[in-house]
């Protein structure tokens, strides 16, 4: 919960206010962890490139903090290469890994990939291939939006030595289903392909340990785990070249240049220490608390639908379609309510489209255009869910009656 401001008789809220926060896919508030971790460094001035003894506390700081987020994902120091968030690390991993494997043999211009990652992947794969001559291939999932495998082999075995890299994200950002990871990395090693995960929505909600399961990149950022904006972080094999985008002063292995934003960096690995260190505990609290709000929201709106794998998805994720009603519709009318939450829709230019993980997944526009995306977090409580049963059906009727959709909502 939080209060900025006062709200009026007529029960709308004043701009900056959330009663009721269930949009912590989108960003988690702070953790009180990461803010004192961050606060307590923001008169630490030195340069952490610098070698005079303002610049070595600096580098301490920065140095502590890459071993604690290490420890934390079953890394080495050495492979955890600071940016400024996710988007930063998915380019950099596509690109880079890309451009190097490409660069050492020619024959590799093929990319795998899914059909329902997130636009910072798959802008960056069509990116190289309008412009560096990339063979992208997108592999379709299933009704769930898990990776078809089988394609997954058959396009890796149809000319292995063509295949610069894999990426498949870890967790899916809109429905909340988590990928076999392992199989897909068995399947890509055999033939020696890196793979790159985005698991920016996986960290700290379901366990993620980058040795053990043997991927070769990995992208998370702070913001969605408790910590600070602006700040993330790619995992990257020590062993595995990575053609930089930046150039400058060569900091982070050379792989991305630019000086560290040092508070920043110690408010993400306090966060992502609580956060993996509560993982266990936490994702237990919030799928009981996720299965109670779909539940009983189907049980208010019967035929609300659950997207997504019901059983391999994140804990806190609850995707839901309302049929006869326009997401940005349902959207606005609880944000009127004081509970804030997001679509399962993406807009491009300001027009909003169908979101394409559920038209991949094989839905129609009708379906994708009516869903919600209810996702919890680490502040989240019984109360909130409470809030949202107690809104749901009036407001998916005015919705359908805005529509001129006459249904029973509940």
């Amino acid at each position: 919960m939080t209060d900025t401001s006062s709200v009026h008789s007529d029960g709308h809220s004043d701009e900056g206010r959330l009663d009721v926060y269930l949009d912590h896919a989108a960003s988690t508030p702070m953790r009180a962890e990461a803010v004192a971790a961050m606060t307590a460094r923001l008169a630490l001035f030195g340069n952490a490139s610098a070698l005079h003894a303002s610049g070595r506390a600096a580098r301490r700081v920065v140095e502590e903090s890459r071993e604690a987020i290490a420890r934390a994902l079953g890394c080495r120091p050495g492979e955890v290469v600071f940016t400024s968030g996710g988007t930063e690390s998915d380019n950099l991993a596509v690109k880079g890994l890309y451009w190097a494997r490409h660069d050492a043999d020619p024959r590799r211009t093929r990319v795998l990939s899914t059909t329902i990652e997130h636009h910072a992947v798959l802008d960056a794969l069509h990116w190289l291939g309008a412009h560096e001559g990339a063979d992208v291939e997108v592999l379709p999932v299933d009704r769930l939006g898990r990776v078809d495998l089988a394609a997954l082999r058959a396009g890796v075995e149809r000319d292995p030595d063509s295949v610069a890299l894999v990426s498949v994200m870890w967790a899916n950002n809109e429905v909340g289903t988590v990928q076999p990871m392992d199989e897909v990395v068995a399947i890509a090693h055999e033939h020696g392909i890196p793979v790159h995960t985005d698991a920016v929505q996986a960290v700290g909600q379901v366990p993620v340990d980058f040795a053990a399961v043997g991927v070769d990149a990995l992208t998370f950022t702070a913001h969605k785990l408790g910590g600070p904006k602006g700040v993330g972080a790619l995992v990257v094999r020590r062993e595995l070249d990575v053609t930089p985008q930046l150039h400058g002063g060569g900091q982070e292995r050379d792989i991305r240049s630019g000086t560290l934003d040092t508070p920043a960096i110690a408010g993400f690995a306090a966060a992502v220490e609580v956060a993996v260190a509560q993982q266990p505990q936490r994702a237990v609290e919030l799928a009981d608390l996720r299965d109670r709000l779909v539940a009983s929201v189907q049980a208010r709106v019967p035929d609300a639908s659950l997207n997504g794998d019901p059983v391999h998805r994140l804990p806190g994720n609850a995707h839901l379609s309302f049929a006869g009603c326009e997401g940005d519709s349902l959207l606005m009318l609880l944000d009127a309510r004081g509970i804030a939450c997001s679509t399962g829709s993406a807009c491009s230019a300001g027009v909003p489209q169908p979101s394409h993980v559920l038209l991949a997944m094989g839905y129609d526009d009708e379906h994708a255009r009516g869903s919600l995306r209810l996702t919890l977090g680490h502040t989240s409580t019984g109360r909130d869910v409470d809030a949202l049963l107690a809104a749901i059906a009036p407001v998916v009727e005015r919705a359908r009656d805005a529509g001129g959709v006459t249904r029973k909502a509940g």
